[in-house]
């Protein structure tokens, strides 16, 4: 949903129960908790000499008498001689006097015994000098001396909570699960129990599992098989979401145990968890409904569990509901009682062996249309109002179904596949296993509202969820920190099924596109490896990131196309094979492939080196006659020699592919070259006149070419571009501003390269030097320089104008054409070109004056809804047809439009009725401020709301959500000013200590230090050029 060469090492699977000093961050001090033993009211100065620390429960084996628990608490601080010494002076031990008076020379063992107790004494003193002062008040015990911490973890009710790690210990593992659940949609409360049948893998007294925000009202054990329950003491510990079960006898190794746990606990306001969401129905009235997202860390919200991905079980799950609702959940329901008047109970079949993460339920009032292929009854769910819209989704579930169990050779294992469109989610969709959930916008498909581009996310978003029920449900990663098994596995998965089975999509142009996105990232000091260390929950959610994603799908198109498609395909089936219903690491996908190469390639070797490190390589080409010399070196935006050090050890594996001019485009494969070295050099067998690297961008790298080469190269795109293919085209495009950015090319050369646009007919090369200039806009426009701003929209009406100007305001053509009008007449409108503004207004008033009822083009709706909202009248009477709309796809381009008004006062409003989410949801908050961040007024405007509602939005989103990660960096990606600097600087370190240690945060301050670097590198020559 993200470096590791050798400093980075994957967390150990095995964890010793009883490890409580540590020196990472997952541990809790003294001073950060309240007290055990408070005193009164009047603080009181305390230094731990002799005092006993609390260890009760540090051990296996519980200490029951006072003696022996204060003689292991001295221990720890090597205070056992104590007691010693102190009899020894008792009993006349040491110095004898002789009956002279005089006093005799001491035995060997009383020396020895002194200098013992006098380096013990010296210990101690040393000890207590350093531990840090505590001053003790009825609040707690507040920390005066940072210095050295020692490590206490304190469970809510002062005693002390036998486990401090983040990860649970691997000593008891879960088998089943039987959860029973409650929720009230009037009261939104719910009330559940769940019985949790453990295996013991090693002797234990302690069970920590996960739990968060439930209240726990009555907990026993008993060895499964044996009827009688015994209560248990439940200690919590809410800052890693943990509780410990205290056996009252030891835990055997090879025995199972059956934990039942009763509680209650309301249903989740934010997004995360067991939460409500309210909508209304088809007569205007309020209703509720109840949906789960549990993926990363939420299942603990909703039932104690052991909630991380390795400890797979089946999950038996019973639903009480009052009968005008419906209930789904991952299986098929296997019977349906009536309990009480009004409210009957679904017990769903159990599931496979599954992560916690996978589970779901959704409860509410839902219509839905079905369809059964190979044995497995596909359905698609909605509001009862939207059914209409669901058709589009039912077809596509059905073929990618077909196309993924033909691809993987695996049958989908269950007898269901539902997917369901909730009205208020922040996740995109969610691949539950057999209970898929999406927003509305990403599941439902209007042919009257619904554009090529929407068209096109709905069939991308079903293919990538699809994709999961293999890669994430089947197989699973063991860890988060392998996340990009799941994401960039379904990411490449979601590309290649749409273009085996939707060629017309051309959906290879958007990976295009995302891809050179991403490398941008990529190319930050603050950017990280495909597979990172992670821990916190922070960690985890920001793992949630395009590296993860399109990265991880990047590596994988490239692997494909290095191994060939049927070792590629092979490799993939004999992983899923070997893993199925358990968890892997990355390597266990390289070995997977290796056993199909059966030596010919190390895959492990080759890709450990794409995953582990940070970034990606930039490749320098220069020719001379049949040989051409290429070498590697890490690709970073920043040039500071500092930079450099740190990856100069990184030797990528690049599979470098390239075409000469002996090529034949229709025929011919690109040869291929494996560069593991820092350089080399390829022999052609003959002279050429040009070679272009990179072929199709299948491979996750930049290439340098000499100085003759690159204008070789321009100069075959103004004689003959089509000798390249359109995506080699585009990827010259970015190569050569990304190289002109870093002053490696002029950046007079790169807008040479573009002049040939003019000729160009292909959606992907135009859709990328736009992106690329329209950076360049944004950064004049967003420091005042409105004519130097204006100049660069010149250069584009130069290249483009005779383009725009024979566009129709028509949905005709391909789904690519589609694509590239609306491209090109949203562009002309949003700067004034042409004729185009005055025909989107007289359009908008066309439909305005209907009442909303005239067709209007979908392709183009959006252009035609912006240029409508320039005016009050034109913007009130979007916001009522907004509130009207059933169609989530034309309500998406009504807000777009809505939030690309020039009036402050209603960018504002848009902004905080999203937050509040009663006018416009939550959801679509992110939307709004993307939106709003594109125009001069508005990127200050969305800053500040960022920075005034800080904790609201990280409260309802988490810290380090995708959602938080793009709203910071969209707010922010535009500034190019010092000030500017200082004030993001500022803000973030007045916040948490360790939120200005994020990545995106960090992401955020880079760009900004790059954007005024490229200020002051070309702002100069940019006025004097353009």
């Amino acid at each position: 949903m993200e470096p590791f060469p050798s400093d980075r090492i994957q967390l150990p699977r095995n964890m010793i129960e009883n490890s409580m000093f540590e020196e990472e961050p997952d541990v809790v001090d003294l001073a950060k908790e309240p007290c055990l033993h408070p005193l009164e009211p009047d603080e009181v100065e305390y230094e731990p000499r002799s005092s006993r620390l609390l260890v009760r429960g540090l051990g296996e084996h519980e200490m029951d008498e006072e003696e022996e628990d204060y003689e292991s608490s001295a221990k720890l601080l090597g205070m056992s001689f104590m007691n010693r010494s102190s009899g020894l002076r008792n009993n006349g031990a040491g110095y004898r006097q002789n009956p002279d008076g005089s006093c005799s020379v001491p035995s060997t063992r009383t020396m020895v015994v002194c200098v013992v107790v006098l380096v013990i004494a010296v210990s101690v003193i040393m000890v207590i000098y350093l531990l840090p002062k505590c001053t003790f008040t009825k609040e707690g015990c507040h920390k005066r001396n940072h210095s050295m911490e020692f490590i206490y973890p304190l469970a809510t009710n002062g005693k002390v909570f036998p486990w401090a790690k983040i990860r649970l210990p691997s000593n008891i593992v879960p088998l089943r699960y039987s959860l029973f659940l409650q929720p009230n949609l009037t009261t939104m409360k719910c009330v559940g129990s769940v019985r949790i049948t453990v295996n013991v893998i090693q002797v234990t007294w302690n069970i920590i599992l996960h739990s968060s925000g439930l209240n726990i009202t009555k907990a026993t054990l008993n060895l499964e098989g044996r009827s009688q329950e015994k209560p248990v003491e439940v200690l919590e510990y809410p800052k890693h979401n943990q509780i410990a079960i205290v056996a009252p006898e030891t835990l055997l190794v090879g025995q199972n145990y059956i934990l039942s746990l009763d509680y209650s606990s309301n249903l989740s306001d934010t997004y995360y968890g067991f939460y409500k969401i309210s909508y209304k129905d088809e007569q205007s009235e309020k209703r509720w409904l109840a949906a789960t997202q549990f993926e990363p860390l939420a299942a603990r919200s909703a039932f104690p569990c052991f909630d991380e991905p390795a400890f797979k079980s089946t999950f038996l799950i019973t639903i009480r509901r009052d009968e005008q609702h419906s209930t789904l959940s991952n299986m098929p329901k296997n019977t349906t009682v009536s309990v009480t008047d009004g409210i009957v109970q679904d017990e769903f079949y159990t599931t496979l062996k599954m992560s916690t993460y996978l589970v779901a339920f959704v409860v509410g009032e839902l219509k839905n249309i079905s369809q059964e292929t190979n044995r497995t009854l596909v359905s698609v769910y909605a509001m009862p109002q939207n059914l209409g819209q669901v058709e589009y989704a039912l077809d596509t579930a059905v073929k990618f179904l077909e196309f993924y169990q033909k691809y993987f050779y695996i049958d989908y294992p269950l007898k269901k596949l539902d997917l369901v469109a909730i009205p208020d989610t922040e996740a995109g969709a969610m691949e539950n296993w057999g209970l898929l959930i999406f927003r509305e916008t990403t599941l439902l498909y209007d042919n009257k509202t619904s554009s090529a581009v929407d068209k096109k996310l709905v069939t991308r978003v079903i293919a990538h969820e699809m994709a999961h029920q293999w890669f994430g449900n089947l197989v699973t990663m063991e860890w988060w920190n392998d996340l990009w098994l799941n994401e960039g596995f379904a990411t490449f998965m979601e590309y290649l099924a749409l273009k085996e089975t939707f060629p017309d999509l051309h959906s290879d142009e958007d990976l295009l596109n995302l891809q050179f996105k991403t490398m941008r990232k990529d190319a930050l000091n603050s950017s990280h490896p495909v597979s990172s260390a992670v821990q916190s929950s922070e960690q985890i959610e920001e793992m949630f990131d395009a590296l993860t994603y399109i990265k991880g799908a990047s590596l994988l198109l490239m692997l494909k196309n290095y191994l060939g498609e049927d070792v590629f395909k092979a490799g993939i089936q004999n992983y899923l094979l070997n893993h199925s219903y358990g968890s892997t690491q990355s390597d266990d996908l390289w070995d997977s492939m290796n056993e199909i190469t059966n030596g010919t390639l190390d895959v492990k070797a080759m890709m450990r080196t794409w995953i582990l490190y940070t970034g990606f390589p930039l490749v320098t080409v220069k020719r001379k006659g049949k040989t051409i010399h290429v070498e590697q070196e890490r690709f970073l935006r920043s040039t500071g020699s500092e930079n450099q050090t740190s990856s100069a050890s990184y030797l990528w594996h690049i599979p470098l592919t390239y075409m000469t001019s002996n090529h034949n485009l229709t025929f011919h494969f690109p040869t291929v070259y494996l560069l593991n070295q820092k350089s080399a050099k390829i022999e052609l067998s003959e002279e050429v006149k040009w070679v272009k690297f990179n072929v199709d961008m299948n491979g996750y790298y930049i290439v340098h070419y000499a100085e003759e080469d690159w204008q070789i190269l321009i100069d075959l795109l103004q004689r003959d571009h089509t000798a390249l293919r359109p995506k080699d085209r585009a990827n010259l495009i970015n190569d050569i501003f990304s190289l002109a950015g870093l002053g490696k090319v002029p950046l007079t050369k790169a807008f040479d390269l573009i002049d040939y646009l003019t000729k160009e007919d292909s959606t992907a090369p135009i859709s990328q030097a736009l992106f690329q200039l329209n950076l360049i806009y944004s950064l004049l426009e967003k420091r005042g320089m409105q004519e130097l701003a204006g100049r660069v929209v010149n250069r584009v009406v130069k290249l483009l104008g005779n383009k725009i100007d024979h566009q129709t305001w028509t949905d005709n053509g391909t789904l690519s054409e589609q694509e590239l009008r609306s491209t090109l007449l949203s562009f002309a409108c949003d700067h004034n070109l042409g004729t185009c503004s005055t025909t989107a207004t007289d359009w908008f008033k066309k439909w305005k004056d209907s009442n909303g009822t005239m067709s209007v083009p979908a392709d183009i709706m959006k252009t035609i809804f912006t240029a409508g909202a320039k005016t009050r009248e034109g913007w009130e009477f979007l916001l009522t047809m907004y509130t009207l709309s059933v169609s989530e796809a034309e309500k998406s381009k009504m807000l777009e439009a809505l939030a690309r008004t020039d009036d402050v006062r209603k960018l504002i409003w848009l902004m905080q009725a999203s937050l509040e989410g009663d006018h416009i949801r939550a959801q679509e908050l992110f939307h709004i401020i993307a939106t709003i961040s594109q125009s001069f007024p508005g990127h200050l405007l969305a800053w500040d709301f960022v920075k005034e509602n800080w904790e609201k939005l990280t409260q309802k989103f988490h810290l380090g959500s995708f959602f938080v990660q793009n709203i910071v960096i969209m707010s922010t990606c535009q500034f190019s000013t010092e000030a500017h600097l200082l004030e993001v600087k500022t803000f973030f370190e007045s916040k948490l200590e360790d939120t200005s240690q994020l990545h995106y945060v960090e992401e955020a301050i880079e760009t900004i230090q790059l954007n005024i670097q490229w200020m002051e590198k070309n702002l100069a020559k940019l006025q004097q050029w353009l």
